[in-house]
């Protein structure tokens, strides 16, 4: 078989380092480069070899047919437009070309929603992990009409540290971190949001959302929790998600409430639905986990990819 020479740019980051490691498990890709500017020349050990950093001038860009890029937001635009140039398909996982924040239309891959756009796509813009939590388990919902129009849904997320990525920083100190939990970026001001909205906008989703997110002492993991008015209670909580999720590998339907320990490592969302009671408006409480790491970032990345190339789309991925 084939196997299609990789890069990824901004490999040393949380993102970057968790897809360097998907790629060496991968049966179908092969990692001929890795970049991180301020650790060129150091070698990370992967479980089968490893990579040596280079400097992302220094990336052989024409030898790659598939490139990630996980630099930094506002820095990977550039570098995804040079790797196009050399020819490389993209899969981009800043926030550059997401919807609401590039006037450029790209794919955007949350890869349930939007499987048909990604086949053959040169260019894919990868979700944010928020964003992927969240607008997977209102998706059903919007798609039939289901949220009160002009209401607000409220969405309340919590996530492990890995999320802010790995740039020293006073507040993400064990010290501050560990025993602790805070919010925030409140006061609906995150920069998830505008992709969030404009997704939303996309399926015809006529509600607010007011976002919240929360900091955990756990390194991986989000577990967001939706305050959703609807229209009515469907009889069968579940329906409107098993009907567009019965299929997919990645899904998992309960009747519980998801933990963190159920999708740790994993490329999966898990959903589940309760009614509110007590309210005088009809009320769902939906529940979403994810690995903001996995399927919230690199695994998404890689499910994206082998979506464009053609491939089994769950090769190479943690289920």
């Amino acid at each position: 078989m084939h196997r299609i020479p990789v890069g990824v740019l901004g490999a040393s980051g949380y993102a970057g380092r968790e897809l360097c490691t998907l790629i060496a498990g991968h049966s179908g890709l092969d990692l001929i480069f890795a970049t991180a500017n301020e650790r060129r020349g150091e070698r990370m050990t992967l479980p089968s070899g490893s990579v040596t950093f280079v400097a992302t001038d220094d990336a052989p860009l024409k030898q790659a047919e598939l490139v990630f890029s996980s630099l930094p937001h506002g820095a990977s635009a550039e570098w995804v437009a040079r790797a196009r140039t050399a020819g490389a398909r993209v899969v981009d996982l800043s926030s550059d070309l997401r919807p609401g924040h590039s006037e450029q239309v790209v794919p955007y891959g949350l890869t349930e929603l939007n499987r048909q756009q990604l086949k053959g796509a040169p260019l894919i813009a990868n979700p944010g992990c928020y964003p992927t939590a969240i607008l997977m388990a209102l998706a059903p919902l919007v798609r039939r009409s289901l949220i009160v129009p002009g209401s607000t849904v409220v969405a309340d997320a919590a996530s492990g540290v890995t999320g802010a990525g790995n740039s020293p920083r006073v507040d993400m100190l064990f010290g501050e971190i560990t025993e602790n939990f805070r919010a925030y970026a409140v006061g609906n001001e995150h920069r998830h949001l505008p992709e969030m909205r404009a997704t939303i906008a996309h399926l015809n989703g006529d509600f607010d959302l007011l976002f919240t997110p929360h900091l955990l002492p756990v390194a991986r993991g989000i577990l967001a929790t939706l305050t959703v008015p609807v229209m009515s209670i469907p009889g069968d909580l579940l329906a409107p998600w098993r009907e567009d999720y019965g299929n997919e590998p990645f899904i998992e339907l309960s009747s519980e409430p998801p933990s963190l320990k159920d999708v740790v490592r994993r490329n999966v969302v898990r959903i589940a639905v309760r009614r509110v009671s007590g309210l005088r408006q009809p009320t769902l409480l939906v529940f979403s986990a994810i690995d903001n790491l996995v399927k919230g970032a690199a695994g998404q990345a890689i499910q994206n990819a082998n979506v464009s190339f053609g491939l089994t789309e769950t090769m190479g991925l943690p289920a």
